[in-house]
This record gives C-alpha cells, structure tokens and sequence, in this order.
C-alpha cells in the first residue's frame, strides 16, 4: 500500500526527504478517494438535480417543502431588499408550487424551527443546528463588549430592562438618540445597540414588520437545552465550511472570497489560534470521506461533492446518457434569486454554464450591464438569460423592465420554452399576489408577449378546460351567453401581457358628443351575451325571449324595461329610443339562452 505524506496544514506533500515522520502524518491511500472525472453536461445535471430544480416547482406547497429545501442546502441566505421578492423567498418559489412568504415566515416566528443568525450573511438556519452556530454570537460578544457594549452601557441596560419588564421591542418602540457610526452608514443608536445585542446571541429576532426588526430575549424564543448545548470550536468550524459544499453542491478549494466569510482563514489567524485553518479542515474532510473529490473537463481545479450527494451524481450520469430530460420531466423555466445557492460560485457558473453573473444590485446606474435587480432565467439544466422583474403593488402587476438571452438562444425559436415561461410567470405572478404581467412595449417584448398569450391558450386546450374561462352571462337572469368569443379563450392572467391584444381586436374609440345615455352594465352584458331578458327584475320563473338573432315577434315591453330604452337587440342594426342606431354585432347562432322556451 503506497503512502501519502500529509504536512502539518493538511497539505499532501508527497515523499520527499525533508518531510520526516515527525512533522507530518500518514494517511493511507484508500482513504483519500481517487478523484472522479465527469463531463460538464453531467455536471450540470447533477447541479440542477441536487438543488431540486429538475424539474422546478415540484415540490408540493407546504412548510413540510420548506423544511426540505433547508435540509437539503444546509442555510439560506437573507436580503432585506425585496425589489422582485426576499432572496430567500426566490429561492423556495422556485422550488415548491404554490409557494408563499406565510409558510416561511411561520417556520421562523411561530413555529421557531429555523431561525436567523450569520453564516454566509444573514441566513435561514435550522434551529435544532442552533449548538453548532454559536461560534459568531461568542466572538461578536467578545467584540462589542470592549466596544460598543462599553461605550454605550447605559442604553444597552436600558434596553434589556425594558425587554424583560415590558416584551418585544424594535428600535420604533424608543426615542431615537444621536447617530453612532455603524457598519454601511451612521445608524440611530438604538438601532445599532439592539443590533448589536442580537449580534451577540443576547437577543433573537422575535418577528418582523416589513423589513423592521421586533427583538426578544434569546431564553424566550429558544429551548433552555439547545441555549445550553455547547460545541467546541474544531466541531463548528467544521460544520460551518460543510454548510457551504451542501448548499451549492459542486465549490472547489477557491473561489470569491465571500463564498468562505465566516469559515475562518486559509491560513493560520494569530489573533484566534484556536481556530483550525479551512485547509486544514477541508483535508480531514476529504480523508473521512465527508466530501469526495471531483475532476469536471474543462473547469479548472478540483470540485468537491458531498458524499451523500454522489447517487444524485450518478443519477445524472444515468440521464446524460440516455438523452432524458433533467429529472425526467419537459424542460422548465424558473427564476433564480440573485443569492441562490447555486449562483454563488461565479466562477463556476462561467466555466461550467458559460454564464457571467453579476448582481449589479450595488453597481452604479452608468455601469450596469443589464439592471438594477435581475434574475437568472434557468431552463432545463441550461443558464439562457437574465429577466428583471418588479412587483407594482398598489397595481397588483407584474412589470418585467427587461430580458436578456445569452447569444446563440432565441426564446421565439427555442423548443417548449414559450410555454415553460408562461407556466414560470404564472407561478411568479401567484407567489407576488399580482393579477397580471406586463412587457416592456418594444419590439421584442411584443413578440414575446404575444408568444406567452399563444401558450397559454395551448395550456389551457391541453388541461381539457373549457376555453370560457370569462363565460359571458346576462346578469338579469344569469343565462350563459352567445358561447366563446376569440377573446374568451384565453386565461384571464394573459390577458394583459404587454400591449393589450384585445384593444387592437375591439379598437374603443371616444364617444361623440350628443351620443346618447350609456348602457347600463346590466345592459351591456346582455348585449354582449346575446340575451333577450327585457328586464333585470324580471321573476326567475319566467323564461327569457330567447337566443340573439331570432325573427319570432313578441309582446312590446313596458317603457320602463332595458330593452324600451335601448331598442330591441336583432341580428341587424335597430333604433333607440333617442333615434340613433344602436349597436349592433353580426348574428350568432353558437349558443342560446338555457332558460328560452324554445
């Protein structure tokens, strides 16, 4: 059995006659992993399919899914800003149908299954991990109590006292003091101190209004034994650098620098020498087979995946080379959150997808490239552009700013993704509480549009559903109308895509003055479904005079009904009671009132 040399720093150093036994320690080569080689398409497979994205949204809705996301990545990173929603909203959206904000925001505030602390950033993390975490909450109170803690005493006891005589507390709660410089800009101080005090395991976040913080004691949000539990420092820096190979799924030794924030150096830190080194950490991973090394053709270095991941490799392996789509399933589309997991590695995303990624969200305006909040545009196992969208609230609309396609991929040309993009909108759409979408009114946003429009009317033909999703009825008698129109087939969420489609079919034009009195609406519906119901408080037992169109004469009505004053509706042009001819559409005979007595 041939043996590797490992240095102190976890390096293999290979024989050489400088390195003796003493400084080092052997390790036997059948416990280091050969590395395995696999192409790029597999390794985009395997990508897609470790992240749940193959196919996307096939999750069932439920905090049951959001549970299984967490356990699946290990931490999801918190962004306050919620330009086209909360990162790590994205991020579940586009894993679980039917996704809300509500089943997360239970999760965490109610429930308190995971919980806020830092890892890389702000994130979402499994409470029951809680022991494993609290590296950052020890070092933060070491920090700020020979600084800020010091500096500020008498706040800081105010505030606690006030906590635990009165309950939850934001910084609205208290008069605002003078500002205290405080990381990005100067910061209230009773903003910085509570979150400071939070920094340091003293207070959770007990909930949230907005984006505002409602702080409580840790002892009143966790289980006294979980607070208790302690870990050495080896146990969670360890589980830490694991934390960020389960979330993204394919990292290497490198890599930007915030990919590893908070899983200590690379180098030995003489001001924590306590602290082992992530090269040191990540070997004694790679020897106990925690983590298996990894050769993928045509992306520099080595790339490491979690052991228990190597089925889902194998799987993918499996499909590449039976030419089957990603899980098995047609090709989707979804959109990634700016901080997903799987878009952390940059590098990774270029080499692999061929796919530059930049978060232009803190880039100046004349620098951008393509836009302020833009998210990558996944489909099948393929990065094929970027879309920006905003949620409009007071308008409940969906406004897309922008789409960007990678060269060589024509979203009109491309096979299946028109309908996978409506489908993907349609999820967006439900996730923000909108009631439609709209495109930029260019050229190129027209076409796509009016593409989304045609595979939503497919859609709509392939579930079996009938194509009157707005059936047209009288509403004096509430009959169903003159059938489907060209207008009527399409689902109403589509119906306000871009430039609106309808207005071009039924141009409305301004009224001339002297035109005569307006329709009612009652009247209007009739007119549009055909019915011949003279009058809206007519009893429901009688029978309407039957389908638009007909030549059978019948009695003169009141002058008071709708009929008397707008003028009879017949298959050709008819005169109201002011003399003016009154609107008129071509005879249909599709349907008829189902209360006619024939």
């Amino acid at each position: 059995m041939r043996r590797i040399w490992i240095g102190r720093h976890g390096r293999p150093t290979g024989y050489h006659p400088a390195v003796t036994r003493t400084r080092a320690r052997l390790v036997a080569e059948d416990a280091v992993q050969p590395p395995r080689t696999i192409s790029p398409a597999v390794a985009r497979r395997f990508l897609v399919l470790r992240h749940l994205l193959a196919p996307p949204r096939a999750l069932p809705p439920g905090e049951p899914s959001v549970l299984r996301v967490l356990e699946r990545l290990g931490s999801l990173q918190f962004d306050p800003l919620e330009i086209a929603g909360r990162n790590h909203d994205l991020v579940l959206q586009a894993r679980i149908a039917g996704y809300r904000r509500e089943m997360t925001d239970v999760l965490l505030y109610e429930r308190r299954l995971l919980f806020e602390a830092y890892n890389k950033g702000l994130s979402l993390l499994p409470t029951a991990e809680l022991p494993l975490y609290r590296l950052t909450w020890d070092r933060s109170r070491d920090r700020h109590a020979v600084g800020t803690f010091d500096e500020h005493a008498p706040l800081v006891e105010e505030l606690l006292d006030r906590i635990r005589r009165d309950g939850r507390l934001s910084s609205t709660d208290v008069e605002p003091r003078a500002s205290i410089d405080w990381y990005w800009r100067p910061t209230n101080q009773v903003r910085a101190i509570l979150e400071a005090l939070a920094e340091a395991g003293i207070l959770g976040i007990a909930g949230r209004d907005g984006n505002r913080r409602i702080y409580d004691l840790a002892e009143r949000l966790f289980p006294a034994g979980l607070l208790a539990e302690r870990r050495t420092v080896r146990e969670q820096a360890r589980h830490r650098l694991l934390s960020r190979y389960r979330a993204n799924g394919l990292l290497g030794a490198g890599g930007q620098a915030e990919l590893w924030i908070g899983t200590g150096r690379a180098a030995p830190d003489p001001a924590h020498p306590d602290h082992p080194t992530r090269t040191e950490l990540r070997t004694e991973l790679i020897a106990e087979g925690a983590l298996v090394p990894v050769l993928v053709e045509g992306v520099r270095g080595h790339r490491l995946v979690v052991a228990s991941d190597v089925p889902e490799l194998d799987r993918a392996a499996t499909e590449v080379a039976a030419g089957s789509p990603p899980g098995g399933a047609a090709s989707a589309v979804s959109f990634l959150g700016p901080l997903d997991p799987l878009c952390w590695d940059r590098d990774l995303l270029r080499g692999l997808f061929g796919f530059d990624y930049v978060w232009e969200v803190y880039v100046p305006r004349a620098r951008r490239r393509w836009g302020y909040y833009v998210l990558p545009i996944l489909f099948g196992d393929r990065l094929v552009g970027r879309i920006e969208p905003r949620f409009d609230r007071p308008a409940r609309a969906v406004r897309v700013l922008g789409t960007w396609w990678e060269p060589g991929f024509d979203p009109l040309e491309a096979d299946g993704f028109a309908p996978a993009f409506a489908s993907a909108l349609r999820a967006y759409r439900a996730f923000g509480g909108a009631s439609r979408v709209t495109f930029p009114r260019d050229r190129s946003g027209r076409a796509l549009a009016a593409a989304v429009a045609r595979a939503g009317r497919r859609s709509v033909r392939r579930r079996g559903r009938r194509p009157t999703t707005r059936a047209r009825r009288c509403r004096p008698c509430r009959a169903p109308g003159r059938g489907p129109g060209r207008d009527d087939r399409v689902p109403p969420r589509l119906t306000r895509i871009g430039a609106s489609w309808r207005s071009r079919r039924r141009p409305t034009h301004r009224r001339r003055p002297g035109a005569g009195p307006r329709r009612s609406a009652a009247r209007t519906s009739a007119l549009r479904a055909g019915c011949r119901c003279p009058s809206r408080s007519r009893s429901r037992a009688e029978p309407c005079a039957g389908r638009r169109g007909s030549r059978t004469s019948r009695a003169p009505e009141p002058a008071s009904s709708p009929t008397a004053a707008f003028g009879r509706v017949r298959a050709g042009r008819s005169r109201s009671s002011t003399g003016r001819r009154a609107p008129s559409r071509p005879a249909r005979r599709r349907g008829s009132c189902s209360r006619s007595s024939g």
